[in-house]
């Protein structure tokens, strides 16, 4: 058998095994496996190298007085994607073809306009996160790292081009990793538990800084193109006979994303744990990911800085594959438009590559991402709440009052603090901020 025709079996064995689930031949704990796989590709736009830079500066500065913010930051979060999952399994359509199909056209290459921005602002985070990771575990220059990064991706993603199961897989072990690096470095520097457990429990905002850094964290959750591509990837994974079979794929769903973004809100709790048992509070400077790597060095050994390179380096490989997945997504489904592999990787990368050749600093480049991303996000957000509130759109599985209200607070609170992040970023002196 060829390699092809055993990725295309991957596949084919995983529907033949879900329908099984949905026919009622196969039970127990295994049936969940399955329908496992999209929210675990969607989960890494959680543990991506934004929120590496975002996460050491929390410990570093604040100790673990901040933990409570990513709680409330996961929690939206899995409203939100499971909301998207939702309306790909309940229509069979994605965010982007819906709104293609159900708004009116200028709004709809409006939309297409800040999500393409966004899915390049996206990657470029993503892709200078793999491209420190090479450059600072192997010496090489930053310009060196990006063009191998390229690569890399490109090679993950030319290999799942037959069939949605093999980067399923990939990206699952991408994912594991990550958890993995950091169980590690918790072992390597074990964080005072009660300290942990006190900031999970008790809101504090020690300062503006606090004030700015908790925006930051929740204004960068909810990512636009984690949203595009969640319903992008149900959309017809699991052929389904009726809606009694569509509730039950719902159903493994909303479980899947209850762990897989549950993983990603334990990985980046211990960021922030880390952070704060090593460099709270006698180096609270440390504000860059360079710097973290070589404070690291000294303060915990070769190892532990390695292992943290390691864990940023399978986040910007896994994110950017992750990314240029969505930017097909919203091209192809907002435009009707079928983009070769290669092209849609260049038009990812190019502004990467700006960087690099302009010398800029890639942490400030990072922020930087992060304010476009923060531009771009009401739009697949309110679009989001907006169909899955309309019965014409989702019939039976149409939000309930109480859903619909959860996600309108969801969509203020975060589009709110964007908005806070945004004017604190242009310099805007804000007076419940100023201290």
């Amino acid at each position: 058998m060829s390699e092809a025709a055993i990725r295309d079996s991957m596949s084919r064995r995983t529907v033949a095994a879900g329908q099984a689930v949905l026919s009622g031949q196969r039970r127990g704990w295994r049936a969940a496996l399955p329908f496992a796989g999209p929210a675990v590709i969607a989960s890494i736009a959680y543990m991506d190298p934004g929120n590496f830079a975002t996460n050491i500066q929390a410990g570093a500065r604040y100790g673990y007085s901040l933990l409570w913010v990513v709680v409330g930051a996961n929690l939206i979060a899995m409203l939100f994607q499971a909301l998207s999952a939702k309306l790909g399994i309940a229509t069979g359509r994605s965010l982007a073809a819906q709104s293609r199909d159900r708004l009116p056209r200028p709004l709809v290459w409006a939309m297409w306009g800040v999500s393409e921005i966004a899915a390049m602002a996206t990657d470029l985070g993503e892709f200078l996160g793999g491209a420190i990771g090479l450059s600072l575990l192997f010496g090489m220059d930053l310009m060196t790292g990006l063009i191998i990064t390229g690569l890399a991706t490109y090679a993950i993603l030319a290999f799942g081009n037959r069939g949605f199961r093999p980067i399923e897989v990939v990206i699952g072990v991408f994912v594991a990793v990550i958890g993995v690096c950091y169980a590690v470095e918790l072992l390597i520097a074990p964080p005072a538990w009660g300290g942990v457990l006190h900031g999970i429990a008790v809101p504090r905002l020690a300062d503006d800084g606090a004030v700015t850094l908790a925006v930051a964290i929740i204004g960068a959750t909810v990512m636009p193109h984690a949203i595009y591509l969640h319903s992008a990837l149900t959309q017809g994974r699991m052929p389904t006979a009726d809606d009694s079979q569509r509730h039950r794929v719902l159903r493994y769903s909303n479980i899947e994303v209850l762990v897989a973004l549950g993983l990603a809100g334990l990985v980046n709790m211990a960021m922030i744990a880390m952070a704060a048992t090593t460099f709270h509070p006698d180096h609270t400077d440390v504000a860059e990911i360079e710097t973290a790597y070589r404070t690291l060095t000294p303060l915990l050994g070769a190892g532990a800085a390695a292992v943290f390179m390691g864990s940023l380096l399978a986040s910007g490989l896994s994110s950017s594959v992750v990314g240029t997945m969505a930017g097909q997504t919203i091209m192809q489904d907002f435009l009707h438009i079928q983009t070769p592999l290669w092209l849609r990787r260049a038009l990812t990368m190019a502004p990467a590559f700006v960087v690099a050749a302009l010398g800029y600093n890639a942490t400030d480049a990072l922020v930087f991402s992060q304010v476009v991303l923060s531009l771009a996000l009401p739009v697949p957000m309110i679009a989001l709440v907006y169909f899955t509130g309309r019965r014409e759109v989702m019939g039976v599985f149409v939000n309930s009052p109480l859903m619909q209200t959860l996600a309108i607070a969801g969509a203020v609170v975060v589009l709110a603090l964007n908005a806070v992040l945004l004017l604190l970023t242009a310099g805007v002196v804000l007076p419940f901020v100023a201290g």
